[in-house]
């Protein structure tokens, strides 16, 4: 005997518990499926929110030492890490605690455990408490989501090689710690150890940190993220790692760097994620997976298997909960025969570091790249007043207009507060809001926020707080 669903999720992600929730809030009869004790997935348990919690400390404590600038020392600050590992655990727990509750007041069935597919219409799920069960189902949406990457032929079994989850353990503060990888979630780990006392490098392998984010927003980061380390090896390569048995021992290959060899107390590996197809038993429905893992969908986020539709990390894109939330979104409604599609025109990225970046839209990079012909119009923060009262003048706005049309496509922030503010350009991106629409919208002043609105004055050659006529 074999129970039965209107709808089964697998995976509790923020795509994955948005999906159960919507259906259910749409009257479907649902099953969410989860391998942990709560909804949440990766980013409340092992993401998002415990990094973002260790990111404020480490912003708090960057503010406390900035503060001697204008005439206050708090002096050295002491760190209790247990503490401060029992609050991070806190906001964990809260969160997931509270979906959990959420799930049930939403008359979810949920059940913790690992589900694969026996056919098209039928999943068989090893449950945490060893028991076993058959489920029939009339639509299925899986979200496993992702785990971190490995080098392949690099990756040593040590406990002083760490992957993102493992980092924000927070087990300990080593005293030389090295990233590998200068992406988003590499700097974010970084900037935490940083703070804490750790003296941190980061190795890319590219000529830029955060490959795909325009250069000039990057460059402002840098500068902050060459202070606080201990060094930042660009265009270098990790060719080879060794456990000493008190240290891991690095080797490195490129033109940039002196020392080929350098130990580390501990090392992240921060190179990217790989979604998780593994063991579902695709292999006996109609879905079809690409050669690098993906799971292939159309618009509606539906597989080649009528019957099941895939969301998140596992389709590949941009790998962000905020992104795999609005792909379930669709998803459920594709389900019910609505007429739907999964079409942005923007997905907001932002960094977490300190100063943070966010970018929406299309970037200068792909503007060039595609053939797209832009102007691109920046309002430096020095010119802010409320950049300047807060002693962040380092920021920059930039607004990327479709040359002809005078149409908004994309928008980058690089400073104080950048995550907050780039949903403005999501808003105007979406809205096909013009040039003159955001300069006519009265911004507050003095905030960051007018800094927007400052940008596209100046696209005008008419920027109040900085004198740049328009080019002819």
């Amino acid at each position: 005997m074999s129970d039965k669903a209107q709808l089964v999720v697998i995976g509790g992600g923020p795509g994955g518990y948005a999906a159960a929730f919507s259906a259910a809030d749409k009257g479907m009869n649902v099953t969410l499926i989860n391998d942990e004790k709560n909804p949440g997935g990766v980013c409340l348990y092992r993401g998002c929110i415990p990094s973002k919690a260790l990111l404020h400390i480490a912003k708090l404590l960057h503010e406390a030492e900035e503060a001697k600038n204008w005439g206050i020392d708090f002096g050295k600050p002491k760190i209790d890490i247990d503490k401060l590992r029992d609050f991070k655990n806190k906001v964990v727990n809260q969160m997931t605690g509270g979906l959990g509750q959420l799930a049930k007041a939403r008359k979810i069935t949920y059940i913790e455990g690992r589900a694969s597919f026996i056919n098209s219409s039928k999943l068989h799920i090893k449950k945490v408490d060893g028991t076993e069960t058959d489920l029939e189902f009339e639509n299925a949406i899986i979200a496993t989501g992702s785990v971190p990457t490995r080098i392949p032929g690099l990756s040593i079994d040590s406990p002083r090689v760490l992957d993102s989850t493992g980092a924000l353990e927070l087990a300990d503060v080593p005293k030389r710690f090295l990233v590998v990888g200068g992406g988003y979630i590499g700097l974010e780990m970084g900037s935490v150890y940083s703070s804490l006392g750790s003296k941190v490098s980061v190795v890319e392998m590219t000529s830029s940190l955060l490959p795909g984010a325009d250069k000039d927003l990057v460059n402002v980061l840098k500068k902050s993220i060459d202070s606080k380390m201990e060094a930042v090896y660009l265009n270098t390569k990790v060719v080879k790692m060794e456990d000493t048995g008190t240290a891991i021992k690095v080797t490195f290959e490129g033109n940039d760097i002196q020392e080929k060899e350098q130990l580390y107390d501990k090392v992240l590996v921060s190179i990217g994620r790989s979604p998780v197809t593994a063991g579902l038993g695709l292999e006996n429905t109609k879905v079809k997976v690409s050669p690098k893992g993906f799971i292939e969908i159309d618009k509606k986020c539906q597989t080649n298997d009528p019957k099941i539709f895939a969301i998140g990390d596992i389709v590949g894109g941009a790998m962000l909960a905020h992104k795999a939330t609005a792909e379930g979104k669709v998803a459920v409604e594709a389900v019910l025969g609505h007429k739907v599609a999964f079409e942005p025109n923007a997905i907001p990225a932002v960094v977490f570091t300190d100063p943070e970046l966010a970018w929406a839209g299309i970037t200068e990079i792909e503007a060039k790249e595609k053939g797209i012909k832009v102007e691109v119009a920046r309002f430096p923060w020095a010119a802010s007043g409320r950049a300047t009262t807060i002693d962040r003048p380092d920021g920059l706005t930039k607004l990327i207009i479709d040359s002809k049309t005078e149409r908004i496509l994309g928008m980058g922030i690089v400073g104080a507060g950048a995550g907050e503010m780039i949903a403005e350009g999501v808003l105007a991106i979406e809205m096909a809001a013009l040039a003159k629409d955001v300069a006519l919208s009265i911004h507050p002043h003095p905030t960051l926020s007018e800094t927007v609105m400052e940008a596209a004055e100046v696209f005008f050659g008419e920027s109040t707080h900085l004198y740049r006529p328009k080019r002819k």
